[in-house]
């Protein structure tokens, strides 16, 4: 066979193989906004006007590219009630070397859950740990993230500093971009949340996550090993997030 068209063959399936993968990744993200959103509707109703945590559900559906018709059969079977009720539960435990990580999940079956989580840590050499275990590590933030365009950050930070504003920095995402991340406390979300509406940014998402408050350097080989549990919780369908202390 011609060395060119092997090399066509190769780049077709690469494209291919990647394509498949950012499917994969945005049904992950569906299935965890669907239940967001269903839990939403459940504690607070079906009016985003009304419910704080469902109008943050709606909007980082919206950061993702959720099809709207999703978004609405979600608030639908949660209103209706054929949709069974999540509990949500938090593992601690370690990686392979020393790294923590911090699962969040939200179930119909915690049989179910812990058995399949338990499995994960145990395949890929980690351990669990008890509920609080790394409260050392992490803390729960109110985390925001908008583009920053031409906006002054530094009088910006100014006028949320009252809403509860701990950091305010600027980041590159996943394709190069730049986006700009507001820290907040855990209880400062809603006002930190009305503050921003206030002054007119409009929001690309909105989530409370663990933050960790230390890191754990790793090598390169290490990294691979932690990186395959990190993986396979992030496939199951009851875990929401995964969080970890590993370095950079």
């Amino acid at each position: 066979m011609d060395y060119g068209l092997r090399h066509m063959g190769r780049a077709f399936e690469f494209r291919k193989e990647r394509k498949l993968k950012r499917w994969s990744k945005m049904a992950i993200q569906f299935t965890r906004l669907g239940k967001e959103i269903v839990m939403a509707v459940k504690a607070g109703g079906g009016d985003v006007n009304t419910n704080s945590r469902l109008r943050t559900a709606v909007q980082n559906s919206k950061a993702v590219n959720m099809p709207k018709d999703r978004v609405d059969a979600a608030i639908k079977r949660a209103i209706s009630r054929d949709e069974k009720d999540y509990e949500e539960i938090v593992y601690e435990g370690y990686a392979p070397h020393g790294v923590a990580i911090l699962v969040e999940t939200a179930t119909d079956n915690i049989n179910r859950t812990v058995a399949n989580v338990r499995s994960y840590f145990t395949k890929f050499n980690g351990s669990l740990g008890k509920t609080g275990s790394l409260d050392f590590i992490f803390s729960r933030k109110s985390v925001f993230t908008f583009e920053p365009g031409d906006r002054d950050l530094e009088e910006l930070e100014f006028e949320l500093i009252d809403a509860g504003l701990e950091d305010l920095f600027v980041e590159a995402d996943e394709n190069g971009n730049d986006v700009a991340v507001i820290h907040a406390a855990f209880e400062d979300f809603g006002k930190m949340q009305k503050a921003l509406e206030e002054s007119g940014i409009e929001v690309e998402s909105a989530k409370l996550e663990r933050v960790a408050q230390s890191f754990h350097e790793v090598t390169e080989d290490q990294v691979t090993d932690i990186m395959k549990l990190i993986d396979r919780l992030e496939e199951d369908d009851d875990v929401q997030a995964v969080y970890h202390n590993m370095a950079e």
